[in-house]
């Protein structure tokens, strides 16, 4: 049997740039922050009183019942919007397809906190008779793929992997993997994220890994700048369609790009913290590689995990260095754009594989803005401030998840 080559036909997102793959794209590449101060609560009592907010967002008109979008969290509001736009931008005909033959697995590193957070204080204050019979099933991580595939009557694998921030990337590459398995001829993969809430925010700033830059947000996430001070947190979604070749083409699809290689690995070095050689993230980047039968001088841009913390992205640096040898610093251009998107947890690489794929098209790499004076410990190409034109073949995007989760996914011009 020959090889099954998987491709991208379709791309949905739900940022803090946008409620779209257009203006998503276009904050990306024109390097436009999305963050601000939170309005979804008071910040006032928050150490970190900034994020990365989706606005102006409104779930109903993605689902098929009004009734079911107000029965479901947000990061599974996010997660089925974000999947309808890329079926519908795939134009994949859900109802002239085997649905046995269609996958889901868009994920959550932490689920419907917004949802657990309610639901607790109302068995506090009210009583445990109280509290909502949808709690369960409106707060559980892997709902958000049971949904999607109720909503588009997907009959084939459903399942999340949840590992924190680098979910989206766990569950693109293991549905990619399915496909070359042959177990599946398409997938609706990504992840969602919804965290912007009082443990979400009093949680992570109490690890000391959010940035307290509050009076100006917009500077705040500065991923491999000198003075980077924590990530930002942010929300939303990215998923996208991922299909066999030749399914795609008998239909007659859309390719935006080919998925030619995924890699993992584990630190097994600590909660939270990387470790600082970057051999985790090395070995997950050559596995990659490895997959996609290429050598480290073909991939042209990086979208890098680099999140903006004092550790992370020093790692990092280590690990693309130790993975790309002397091309790390003269020919690679690395960028993060979570300095504009802030973290979005486990949608992170879902967005990040999207920048990545649209550069390809586009010819366009994203910049990595707030760059004022570079760590000289991340002397990489980091496309300070400035997206840059440049001929993308090859794209690769990193995430990196608390316990030491590594996953890299690759993709490739279509030809």
């Amino acid at each position: 049997m020959s090889e099954r080559r998987v491709v991208i036909t379709g791309i949905g997102c739900i940022s803090p740039l946008g409620n779209d793959l257009a203006s998503t794209w276009d904050g990306l590449k024109n390097g436009r922050s999305g963050i601000g101060r939170i309005t979804q609560l008071d910040p006032e009592p928050y150490e970190c009183k900034i994020a990365g907010e989706v606005k102006n967002f409104n779930a109903d008109g993605y689902f098929k019942a009004p009734k079911d979008a107000r029965r479901s969290d947000r990061y599974v509001q996010f997660a089925v919007a974000a999947a309808k736009l890329a079926i519908e931008d795939s134009g994949l005909d859900t109802n002239a397809i085997d649905p046995r033959r269609v996958g889901v697995m868009v994920g959550s590193g932490i689920g419907g906190l917004a949802t657990l957070e309610r639901e607790h204080e109302v068995c506090l204050s009210k009583g445990p008779k109280r509290v909502s019979p949808f709690t369960i099933p409106m707060m559980i991580s892997n709902i958000a793929s049971g949904i999607i595939s109720m909503e588009h009557g997907l009959l084939g694998p459903n399942m999340v992997i949840v590992t924190a921030c680098a979910t989206s990337n766990h569950n693109i590459g293991e549905a990619w993997r399915m496909i070359k398995f042959g177990d599946a001829d398409a997938f609706v993969c990504g992840g969602a994220e919804a965290t912007i809430l009082p443990m979400g925010l009093a949680g992570f700033a109490n690890m000391k890994a959010l940035s307290t830059r509050n009076d100006e947000p917009e500077r705040a996430s500065r991923p491999f700048d000198k003075n980077r001070d924590g990530f930002v947190m942010g929300e939303g979604a990215g998923v996208v369609v991922i299909e066999e070749l030749e399914h795609a083409l008998k239909r007659g699809a859309t390719i935006y790009a080919e998925l030619t290689g995924y890699g993992v690995s584990a630190d097994a070095y600590h909660l939270s913290a990387p470790s600082p050689d970057g051999s985790g993230p090395a070995y997950a980047i050559q596995m990659a590689l490895r997959h996609s039968k290429l050598n480290p001088e073909d991939v042209n841009y990086l979208n890098a995990h680099a999140t903006s913390t004092g550790l992370g992205d020093i790692a990092e640096t280590k690990a693309i260095k130790r993975a790309f040898g002397d091309y790390a610093t003269n020919g690679l251009a690395v960028s993060s754009t979570k300095s504009m998107t802030g973290h979005m947890l486990g949608a992170a690489g879902g967005i990040e594989l999207i920048a990545s794929v649209m550069a390809i098209k586009d010819g366009v790499i994203p910049p990595t803005i707030n760059v004022e004076e570079q760590d000289p410990e991340c002397d990489l190409d980091v496309v300070p401030n400035t997206a840059r034109e440049a001929k993308v073949d090859v794209a690769m995007s990193n995430s990196f998840g608390f316990g030491g989760h590594n996953a890299t996914v690759v993709v490739k011009r279509y030809a």
